[in-house]
């Protein structure tokens, strides 16, 4: 998940079929030693807003329908979301001068996040429906599940009950979203800092099997990294694409051989050393002789896409139960406008 990269989408696939449910999830989250927290329930809102699945969906399907890309920026928001204290929609709240800078404008955030008037737009149907019941965090966790799936992968019972932040921090975003160049020491350091593992810090990266990047983010790696990138890979996106000056804004696909399809191609282009990200190639080959725990794990999920999209689901899982600071869970609130606090 380089924190610069652009995210897209595709049309609906075979694997979309992938149902996990809330059990299953859970007995997966549990066996990665995850803690569901006691506040979040799949059901949460079956009294209060039984409509709530149903809207977020049609209008997350609405809105892939109408850019394919939107899938794939919906769930980079979600996960941009989660990594800065906790998935509260903080990411989703506009600057307030003098109160607050926020994160939309934030060095990993600002050239890549993109989406938000479709959460907007989902919002207010859920309002005309369930007027000041669901929190904008929630409907940022389904929207994402529903990007996924929608975009051909696994489908998952998602924990609801998540409350929306009063305010917003750029330092944070700045501080804790990993940058494009990581290395696996820092990429394993800032999940393990929340909680997460190298089982999940794999799975989760395979989000980008879908989607897209700037070739500012990824210049260095296809003209520096000529030990660790394919050769002809790297041939093929000089020139026109990324130029070694200029077209810092020119988009390429993060998993070239089907970049709408959410399935397991980024991982069989990890073991070919054909992806764009140099945090994403860390994954593999950093150990050397493939002696570390991700190297394995790249291996299997670029054999089995069933076991890629159960890890995936089950990080998902244990991602989105990341809880805000105690100070912040105190006063969060639900937003009626995401953009702005009550």
């Amino acid at each position: 998940m380089g924190a610069r990269a652009t995210m897209g989408c595709s049309p609906l696939l075979p694997f979309q079929a992938l149902w996990l449910t809330a059990a299953v999830v859970a007995a997966l989250a549990l066996a990665a030693g995850a803690q569901p927290s006691p506040s979040l329930s799949p059901g949460f809102y079956d009294a209060t807003c039984p409509g709530l699945q149903p809207i977020v969906r049609r209008g997350v399907a609405r809105a892939v329908r109408a850019e394919p890309r939107m899938g794939a920026s919906l769930l980079r928001l979600f996960f941009h979301d989660c990594f800065v204290n906790g998935c509260d929609a903080s990411v989703l709240l506009d600057d307030v001068p003098g109160n607050f800078t926020g994160e939309k404008n934030a060095g990993p955030n600002a050239n890549s996040l993109r989406g938000y008037e479709v959460i907007d737009a989902i919002k207010a149907q859920v309002e005309a429906s369930c007027k000041a019941t669901v929190s904008c965090a929630d409907i940022l966790a389904l929207a994402a599940r529903d990007a996924v799936n929608l975009l051909g992968g696994p489908r998952w019972a998602v924990p609801l009950g998540r409350r929306d932040a009063r305010d917003a921090s750029a330092g944070a975003a700045n501080a804790n979203l990993p940058p494009p160049d990581a290395s696996l020491p820092a990429l394993l350091s800032a999940f393990g800092a929340k909680g997460l593992d190298a089982r999940d810090l794999t799975a989760l990266s395979g989000a980008h099997t879908v989607g897209r990047a700037r070739c500012a983010v990824f210049r260095a790696h296809i003209y520096n990294d000529t030990a660790t990138t394919d050769a002809s890979f790297a041939a093929g996106l000089r020139g026109a694409v990324c130029p070694y000056t200029g077209g810092d804004a020119n988009l390429a696909p993060l998993e070239p051989q089907a970049p709408d399809a959410f399935d397991n191609g980024y991982f069989r282009d990890l073991v070919a050393r054909r992806v764009l990200l140099r945090s994403d190639q860390a994954l593999y080959g950093s150990g050397g002789d493939g002696g570390n725990t991700t190297d394995a794990l790249v291996r299997a999920y670029a054999a089995n896409g069933t076991a890629f999209a159960a890890d995936f689901a089950a990080a998902m899982v244990r991602m989105g139960n990341l809880g805000p600071p105690a100070a912040s869970a105190a006063a969060a609130e639900v937003r009626l406008n995401c953009r702005r606090v009550n």
